[in-house]
């Protein structure tokens, strides 16, 4: 089941009517010229940097050109911890952070890493708008940001220089992992060697053979062709990938209630639009790389799925926002 069509229109009848809100208060003095800068770790042609364009042109649009944003990919302003310490002192004012990084602040957002809680994109979609979703975002203030909304990249998967049929072909397999407790036990359970690094080094340690293997979203996959290093794509399909859209709280204490309406209004359609963007992308960036020489294959999803069990367990049980948002996410099956 896609994102609703019927939720694009919603919100972009939102954005309209931010845009007649703003424009009326704009005479007295509550709208002025400026450039937001926005940051997150993904490639220019990556989904998230393409929201960040659409928050950019719809704030545009609100503001009769005003307010701009200037996107800024492939952590060009630092890491993500080092983005969030931008935001946090106002540095900067809007950032798409990776649920997984914000997990170190709040750790409900490891939630949204449970493996083998999502069917598909569309499913991850949906799970953004239960109420433990929404508190999770809630739960950002203390931490001197605000959530306004989600991202999705496509699921993950594992691209390797060998076949990978089963979970036990893993076994000492050095993998780029995303540097999270939770990947770090989703792969240790599965015998494998979980390795953080950046994007930008992903390609050359295949080629020089420091890794074996790449945890990866298809559209991340596509962006940086890691499968010229590492040809054998396996659709594990064992976790989804969203992220944040997030302002910064300084910076949000700073706007009128006519300017936090417009922006909220132009991240909620992008975040529509992004979703649609995203549930499509999935076929066509395995289509991309099929074309472009990855070998695919499907594994013996039994034999990871089994593995899932004891970590989702783990995660669930000790935190009781984590257990909401499984029990919410998985009655939308």
């Amino acid at each position: 089941m896609p994102f609703p069509s019927h939720r694009l229109t919603k919100w972009t009848g939102r954005l309209l009517h931010a845009v007649a809100f703003t424009a009326a208060c704009t005479t007295a003095g509550l709208s002025h010229a400026q450039t937001l800068r926005m940051g997150h770790v993904t490639a220019p042609t990556h989904v998230w940097s393409q929201v960040a364009d659409r928050i950019g042109s719809n704030l545009a649009e609100a503001t009769g050109g005003k307010t701009k944003v200037a996107n800024n990919p492939l952590a060009k302003l630092g890491n993500e911890a080092q983005m969030i310490n931008l935001l946090q002192s106002g540095a900067m004012p809007l950032g798409i952070l990776t649920a997984g990084a914000l997990s170190n602040r709040e750790e409900s957002f490891l939630a949204w890493s449970l493996p083998y809680t999502f069917t598909d994109v569309a499913h991850a979609t949906r799970a953004t708008q239960t109420p433990a979703a929404q508190t999770m975002l809630e739960r950002l203030e203390p931490h001197g940001m605000v959530g306004l909304g989600y991202a999705m990249a496509g699921m993950r998967h594992v691209l390797s220089a060998t076949e990978i049929r089963t979970a036990t072909d893993l076994a000492n397999q050095k993998i780029r992992s995303f540097p999270s407790p939770i990947y770090n036990d989703w792969w240790t359970a599965n015998h494998a060697a979980p390795t953080a690094m950046p994007l930008s080094e992903v390609a050359p340690s295949l080629t020089t053979k420091l890794l074996d293997a790449v945890d990866v979203d298809l559209d991340a996959l596509v962006s940086m062709k890691y499968h010229q290093q590492a040809p054998y794509l396996s659709l594990t399909n064992h976790m989804a990938f969203p992220s944040v859209i997030v302002v910064s709280k300084r910076h949000w204490d700073r706007l009128s209630e006519a300017e936090r309406a417009t922006l909220r209004a132009a991240v909620e359609e992008a975040q529509a639009w992004g979703f649609e963007q995203a549930i499509a992308a999935e076929a066509r960036n395995l289509a991309t790389a099929k074309a472009d020489g990855a070998q695919i294959s499907t594994p013996d999803l039994a034999s990871f799925e089994q593995v899932a069990a004891p970590v989702r367990s783990k995660y669930i049980t000790r935190n009781a926002l984590i257990g909401a948002f499984h029990q919410q996410a998985t009655a939308l099956k």
